[in-house]
């Protein structure tokens, strides 16, 4: 079975955020899920270089718009390190050398459609989002998303035939052949198509944008407006522009084609990518996962924010695991979450540190002490208490798939919480260090516990890998045991 995942492609007018973080590290983690079930997984991220914001923010840093988007890029793609990703591919559209022909091949297969007419728009445009708004879609006359006032812009472009394929895209989300999770934005996308959807403008003056952009096949005058640019990232950085292999196995033939998105860009995802692909005759995404946004100390992410905002820096600070566990436990599947550094060290320490880290620490140690580090008899304790944890402990994969099914990371990290809960209890109240040496419950008791620890790191390996290795180099193989160290250290000391 074959997964592609991918990410949106952030703009590079600015360095990354924490907000950045969260997508790359949600992807991941589904990545990486998929692999430890067996499955082949492709994980492609990149950059979104093409927009006219990053000439704009170029002129302004006095730096010609390649170098200034080149030195961003560089920062987004050095995450890669500090936040454990496993990306298999990395694309930055304005110079890796598969994008523009597969951008011009999805472009001509829609005009083979019939699917453009150039015509002259009036709008307001909002620069931070790329994007034209219409009146009733302003609040108070300013940008739902930047809280600036468009700009009044009329210039000639070409125009896609949105509204052709409003009803097939309706049918596509009702039947769940294209799922969008969590069901909040698919009755966003649902109502946005029953009150009409309009043709959108596709492409801009090359003049405006200094010629910075792909150009629109046989007009000269015209860039690919950057949205249309950056959705077909995701065809062809996998070749698509000579039908290479990568693009059959990862996108014509895979079993789920999986985009991880922010709320902001849902309607692009959902709506003109589904129009493109289905005008051009291409295969859709299978699932659509869009994410809430974070704050920071209860202030919106601003491009100039530092400290805690820097993901790397946060890394530095607390290290990758309690960044990866607070992006994936702290984070809720619907509504905006406020990111504070407190925050981050209470969730590691309860969870990990205190949870999971003191449940494997005491396990090995009592299995050293009372057994010099091996149980030779693995039989499982078979009293009520035993045998529950065990099911528990068994029950806990089919928990955490079920979880990650429905883009459900916090409910994913709370089943191996529960069951590393569950089994701290378990020795609290069976006290093997009270046991006689020569007892044979002992061993069931340590068995038990080894069994539901050596789970729990499994399970960890998608959430934490760094974490999950080095449990399991403590929890060893067979009836040997490491030697117990914090594998968590407690941050908040």
């Amino acid at each position: 079975m074959t997964v592609y995942l991918t990410t949106s492609i952030p703009y590079v007018n600015a360095r990354p955020h924490l907000g950045h973080a969260l997508e790359f590290v949600q992807a991941d983690v589904l990545a990486r899920h998929h692999r430890h079930r067996g499955r082949s997984v492709r994980l492609l991220s990149g950059t979104d270089d093409n927009a006219l914001k990053n000439v704009t923010a170029a002129r302004a840093a006095g730096v010609d718009p390649a170098t200034f988007v080149a030195e961003n890029a560089d920062a987004f793609q050095r995450l890669t390190g500090p936040l454990g990703l496993s990306l298999d591919d990395f694309i930055r559209t304005g110079s890796d050398p598969r994008h523009a022909p597969g951008v011009q091949r999805i472009w001509r297969r829609c005009a083979e459609a019939g699917d453009f007419t150039r015509r002259t728009y009036r709008g307001r445009y909002c620069a931070g989002c790329e994007q034209f708004y219409t009146d009733d879609e302003l609040v108070a006359g300013r940008c739902p998303e930047h809280g600036t006032e468009p700009e009044p812009v009329a210039e000639e472009n070409w125009f896609f035939a949105l509204s052709r394929y409003a009803e097939p895209i309706r049918q596509l989300i009702n039947s769940g052949e294209v799922r969008i999770e969590p069901e909040s934005r698919r009755n966003e996308i649902l109502g946005l198509i029953d009150a009409g959807l309009p043709d959108v403008s596709v492409s801009r003056p090359a003049a405006r944008a200094d010629g910075w952009g792909i150009g629109v096949p046989g007009d000269d005058g015209q860039v690919i407006y950057v949205w249309w640019d950056a959705l077909a990232n995701y065809l062809t950085s996998l070749g698509y522009a000579d039908d290479g292999a990568d693009y059959r196995t990862w996108w014509q033939d895979s079993a789920e084609r999986i985009h991880v998105i922010g709320k902001g860009i849902v309607r692009f995802h959902a709506l003109t990518w589904l129009g493109q692909l289905l005008s051009a005759g291409l295969p859709l995404p299978t699932s659509i996962f869009v994410h809430d946004y974070l704050t920071v100390d209860g202030a919106k992410i601003s491009k100039s924010a530092g400290g805690s905002a820097d993901p790397a820096a946060v890394v530095d600070s607390y290290g990758r695991d309690a960044v990866r566990w607070w992006l994936a436990a702290g984070v809720a599947r619907v509504g905006d979450t406020d990111f504070t550094e407190p925050a981050l060290v209470e969730r590691h320490d309860s969870d990990l540190a205190n949870g999971v880290g003191n449940l494997v620490n005491r396990t090995v140690t009592l299995i050293n002490r009372r057994r010099s580090g091996r149980v030779d008899r693995l039989d499982p304790d078979p009293e009520p208490a035993g045998a529950d944890l065990l099911a528990a402990a068994d029950a806990l994969p089919g928990r955490v798939d079920t979880a990650l099914a429905r883009f459900d990371l916090r409910a994913a990290t709370a089943a191996v919480i529960d069951v590393a809960r569950a089994a701290n209890r378990y020795l609290q109240q069976s006290e093997p260090w009270r046991l006689p040496a020569d007892d044979p419950y002992l061993d069931r008791i340590l068995a038990t516990a080894l069994s539901v620890c050596r789970v729990l790191a499994d399970e960890l390996t998608p959430l934490v890998p760094d974490g999950a290795d080095r449990l399991r180099h403590q929890l060893g193989s067979g009836p040997e045991v490491g030697t117990p160290e914090a594998v968590f250290p407690q941050l908040g000391r």
